[in-house]
């Protein structure tokens, strides 16, 4: 049905996906925070898994969509893409944190782990892409080697931060999570979960016409699909992460802003995972090129420095950030100035 629509059309329902994803942002944001209260777990293991998980079904609809239509470089580029744009949403939100630097004020060692868990994943990706062509029914071992990471990964978050063998140094710009509710507060958990997975699955459904609707543009402009899902669907679907980050950031809560970012990033690694199982026509990681595999490694370089970063705890550097947002600025620019002149 969408291949028959004239491109301004396609456009319209394209921008309209993408607001509706926008939009929904900023309520998933004091959701998530409120959950994070009143179940005890805190900003950044409730930002870094629950509402990184929610703002990416968005994302990861459009990878799955574009894979089940044999789109590998769009489901592939999609994913790796939004790791990038939201990495460097971090480095707009420590624009925007004027005291000092945000990776200082916000230290958190379950924000450190999850760092590294996501460089690890990449890393992951980045073999099964330059190693054998090795599949099994379609599916890739890396693959599955993905989804078991990631939740050893997580488990391991909840566990250091329960009983942390490292605390950050405290200082007069630390800022620490300070519940607003307590799990006693009344009306308990239920309704808060009841609304964030009712925004959740309306994310998922904008996602499918965002894949959809990227895809038919890729093909009315001639422009690849590479450029499309790093540039544009990538960033689109991306607009939680974005919406979330600044809200906490106006909020105080600035675990779950760099958790959020995190988190989501971490997740965003298994799009690529359930869009291997999608891709019909073999292993996804032997399907894309040589652009799809450099916003890979652009994404494991950013999340390199946002975790030097987190290590370093500098307090205020080039125009008044620290130095990982300025690399990670441009990181970021060198991406889409590469991806501009192929």
């Amino acid at each position: 049905m969408i291949a028959s629509l004239s491109l301004p059309m396609v456009i319209v329902l394209f921008t309209a996906a993408g607001l509706t994803i926008a939009v929904l942002g900023v309520r998933m944001t004091e959701l998530a925070d409120r959950l994070g209260d009143r179940t005890g777990l805190g900003e950044a293991l409730v930002g870094g898994v629950l509402l990184g998980l929610a703002t990416s079904l968005s994302g990861v609809v459009v990878s799955i969509t574009a894979a089940l239509d044999g789109r590998a470089s769009l489901a592939f580029s999609n994913a790796v893409g939004g790791i990038a744009a939201q990495t460097a949403f971090l480095a707009l939100a420590d624009l925007l944190f004027h005291r000092v630097n945000m990776e200082h004020a916000a230290a958190e060692i379950a924000s450190m782990v999850q760092a590294a868990l996501l460089s690890l994943l990449l890393a992951v990706a980045l073999l099964a892409v330059t190693g054998p062509d090795a599949a099994v029914l379609g599916v890739h071992p890396a693959s599955v080697v993905l989804v078991a990471v990631y939740i050893l990964g997580t488990r391991t978050t909840a566990q250091v931060r329960k009983s942390p063998m490292w605390h950050p140094k405290q200082t007069r710009e630390t800022r620490t999570d300070t519940p607003d509710e307590s799990p006693a507060t009344r009306g308990g958990i239920a309704p808060l979960l009841a609304q964030f997975l009712g925004l959740a699955v309306v994310l998922g459904g904008a996602g499918w016409l965002i894949s959809k609707t990227g895809g038919q543009l890729s093909d009315m402009l001639g422009v690849s699909e590479t450029a499309v899902g790093v540039l544009l669907t990538a960033v689109t679907t991306s607009l939680p992460e974005l919406i979330t980050t600044l809200a906490a950031v106006r909020r105080g809560a600035l675990q779950l802003a760099l958790g959020g970012i995190i988190g989501g990033n971490t997740f965003d690694v298994l799009f690529l995972s359930a869009s291997d199982v999608a891709y019909r026509e073999g292993s996804l990681y032997h399907a894309v090129g040589l652009a799809d595999l450099f916003w890979l490694v652009i994404g494991l370089a950013m999340t390199a420095v946002l975790l030097l970063g987190l290590v370093v705890r500098e307090r205020k550097g080039i125009a008044g950030i620290g130095f990982e947002s300025v690399g990670i600025l441009a990181l970021y620019a060198l991406g889409i100035g590469v991806q501009m002149v192929r």
